[in-house]
C-alpha cells in the first residue's frame, strides 16, 4: 500500500501567468514618441533664435543706412537760409491763398506784361542783397534747370514724400543725383526777368506728395 502510495505521481497546482505581448511595445513607442517630440522642439526653439539673431546681425551691419533712414522720418523743415539771417530775411511775396487776408493777398500777385499771375511760393529776399541758400531739409537733387528768364532752380526731393524748390539762383553748387544734408549750401540769390520787382531774392516752393503747400505753413518767416 505505501508503495502504491509513493508510486502515484503528484498532482501540484501551478499559478497560472497570462503573457501580455502588447505591454512592452507600447512602453518603447511611448518613450520613442517622446524623444522624437523633444528633438523636434529643440530645434524649433533654435531656428527661431537664429532668425531673430540673423536680423538683429542685418541691422548691425548696415548702421549708417538705419541711421539715416530714421533721421529722415524725423526731420523737420528748416529755413532755405541760414537761421542767424532771419530777422534781416523778408518775404517780399507770399504764397496765393485764398483764404488769406486782402492784403497778403495782394502781396500774392505777380505782374507781368500787365498780367497778373499768382505766387506758387515765397519770395524772400534780403535787402535785395544776395545771400546763400541752404537745403530745408535732407534730400536728392532731381532736377537743375537753368533759366534766366525765371531763374535757374534746384528741385530736392525728400524721404517724407515733399519736394522743395529753390529758383532765382546762381552758382549752383550740386548736380542731379546728388545726396545733400540739411542745411547744405546749394546756391546763391539773384535776379530774373520773370519777377524783377522782387530783385535779388529767392523763390521758394513746397510741394507735399506733388500738390503745392503754403511755405508759411511750415515755417515761421
Amino acid at each position: 500500500m505505501r508503495e502504491e502510495q509513493s508510486n502515484k505521481p503528484s498532482q501540484k497546482k501551478t499559478k497560472t501567468n497570462p503573457k501580455k505581448p502588447w505591454f512592452w511595445p507600447l512602453v518603447y513607442t511611448g518613450f520613442a514618441v517622446a524623444f522624437v517630440g523633444m528633438i523636434w522642439g529643440y530645434n524649433v526653439y533654435v531656428s527661431t533664435d537664429s532668425a531673430e539673431d540673423a536680423e538683429w546681425s542685418d541691422a548691425g551691419s548696415k548702421p549708417e543706412k538705419v541711421a539715416i533712414e530714421t533721421n529722415a522720418q524725423a526731420e523737420n523743415m528748416k529755413y532755405p537760409f541760414e537761421e542767424a539771417l532771419l530777422d534781416n530775411v523778408e518775404v517780399v511775396q507770399h504764397y496765393y491763398d485764398m483764404e488769406a487776408d486782402e492784403t497778403t493777398r495782394e502781396k500774392s500777385l505777380l505782374v507781368f506784361n500787365q498780367t497778373y499771375r499768382t505766387s506758387t511760393g515765397v519770395s524772400l529776399s534780403m535787402n535785395s542783397e544776395p545771400f546763400e541758400v541752404v537745403a530745408a531739409m535732407s534730400g536728392k537733387v532731381e532736377e537743375v534747370n537753368l533759366d534766366p528768364f525765371v531763374g535757374d532752380e534746384i528741385v530736392l526731393s525728400h524721404a517724407n514724400g515733399m519736394q522743395t524748390k529753390y529758383r532765382s539762383v546762381t552758382g549752383i553748387l550740386v548736380k542731379v543725383g546728388d545726396e545733400v544734408e540739411q542745411g547744405q549750401p546749394l546756391a546763391s540769390t539773384s535776379e530774373n526777368e520773370w519777377n524783377p520787382t522782387a530783385g535779388n531774392h529767392l523763390q521758394f516752393e513746397v510741394l507735399d506728395n506733388g500738390v503745392l503747400v503754403n511755405p508759411e505753413s511750415l515755417l515761421a518767416f
